[in-house]
């Protein structure tokens, strides 16, 4: 049906319409109240997610009647909707921070990441971008030969971008090839310790040619090549083969010797015992693992892709009420009820994305009522201290939220990037001169 959803009250409310998907073609909108289905009605009925998954989805081509309430409608609305392929898109993001500045928020590598990239990237030329930030932070990877792709946008001349090798598998190399949408242009990619597997390929090929600048924390370390052998009762084993490794000759995969899959993925928790996650000078490679960019500047392997700028993770705005209150979905279900409430008066005083984010103030009261909320929706008891340490976050993501309600889906970086760190400091290299200093590919 291509409609992104949450159930608010007892109703099912539509938060979002997927562009491109049966749903938006026809007319239905953020903030649509989806009464009957069916000519069931399926609001007040405890309705869950699972009955709505059930009710809508369909085979491609079947029909499905849907009777919607909307505000400033007295009558119920009817739609007829014809079930179609859902378009899912991987680019979060793509707008100008600043005059000079591009920003791209990739979420995952699937197959139509380098179309949706395509069509941001030129968008952002036409509005003269002079530098790109892409942000892979929390990207956890995705199709390979999309993430060779990519990297192929930024890097020319045959460059290798990563080669596998095993100790039975010879090594095998992929290069760039066609000529990329960004090859020249100053750029910064952002990482983090959940990005992962494919972003690696990316980052640890753009920072071994010395295309551009990586800002933020050691990503995670995930590079292995794994091969299914089928087995005589149809079940197959899946087979560790290679790894990957960066054009400098880098592993990007983290050692797990233990063969504990646990110790493994708990690795992140220890980052951050070990306080990798607040300061670069906790972490200690060996000689050993010392390799050369291009332009003989000094990296280190042994799992993950290290940045060349490191940014400490920012606890000092989070506090356990508002964690839990972000947990229990209070914040969104918030968002989602004042959205309804005030959509309409905030398209009217502002037009657009970045009218809001210069002009629409969160107010005390604002907070009162939802921290109200949480109390009365939620069971969630008001703390003081913890207030006080996480108002100013509670007022901008309750503001994000409300303009990915009103706005779509990028407004919500538009506005939470504020306190982005790993951005902030790629921008500050950008704008104070220190990108060129940093002995780049130019």
């Amino acid at each position: 049906m291509g409609i992104q959803f949450n159930i608010l009250r007892d109703t099912l409310l539509v938060v979002n319409t997927i562009p491109g998907g049966p749903s938006e073609k026809i007319g239905i909108m953020a903030g649509d109240k989806i009464i009957l289905i069916e000519g069931e009605n399926v609001a007040g009925t405890g309705l869950q997610n699972s009955d709505v998954v059930k009710r809508l989805r369909g085979d491609k081509g079947t029909k499905v009647k849907v009777e919607i309430k909307r505000n400033g409608n007295k009558d119920l609305l009817e739609f007829i909707i014809t079930r179609d392929k859902i378009p899912i898109y991987s680019v979060d993001a793509g707008y100008m921070l600043n005059n000079e500045t591009g920003y791209i928020k990739i979420n995952r590598f699937a197959a139509n990441t380098v179309e949706e990239f395509h069509e941001k990237i030129a968008l952002l030329k036409e509005q003269g971008m002079k530098n790109l930030v892409l942000d892979l932070q929390g990207n956890g990877g995705g199709y390979l030969n999309t993430a060779f792709k990519l990297a192929d946008e930024f890097l020319s001349n045959d460059k290798l971008i990563v080669y596998t090798e095993g100790r039975s598998y010879p090594k095998e190399t992929f290069n760039a090839t066609a000529e990329g949408e960004w090859e020249t242009g100053k750029l910064v990619v952002l990482i983090d310790e959940s990005s992962a597997s494919a972003s690696e390929i990316v980052s640890g090929a753009i920072q071994d040619w010395d295309r551009g600048l990586l800002v933020g924390r050691r990503s995670f370390g995930k590079g292995l090549v794994q091969k299914p052998f089928m087995l005589p009762d149809g079940s197959a084993v899946r087979l560790t083969i290679s790894r990957y490794y960066t054009p400098s000759g880098r592993s990007i995969q983290k050692p797990y010797d233990g063969g504990h899959l646990e110790d493994y993925y708990k690795e992140k928790y220890e980052r951050y015992s070990s306080g990798e996650l607040f300061s670069a000078d906790s972490i200690s490679f060996p000689d050993s693992l010392k390799y050369e960019t291009a332009n003989k500047r000094t990296v280190y392997g042994g799992g993950g892709i290290m940045p060349d700028v490191f940014v400490p993770i920012d606890t000092t705005r989070g506090s356990a009420y508002f964690t839990n209150a972000i947990r229990k979905g209070l914040v969104n279900s918030y968002a989602l009820t004042q959205s309804e409430k005030q959509r309409k008066k905030i398209l009217k005083s502002h037009t657009n994305i970045q009218d809001f984010k210069a002009n629409y103030k969160v107010s005390a009261d604002d907070l009162l009522d939802m921290t109200n909320y949480f109390a009365n929706e939620g069971g969630l008891e008001f703390n003081e201290e913890d207030y006080q340490r996480s108002e100013d976050f509670m007022r901008l993501r309750y503001k994000a939220l409300l303009a990915r309600s009103i706005y779509g889906p990028e407004a919500f970086y538009v506005i939470i990037n504020e306190v982005n760190e790993s951005l902030n400091e790629a921008l500050k290299y950008l704008e104070n001169g220190e990108y060129n200093k940093m002995d780049l590919a130019r």
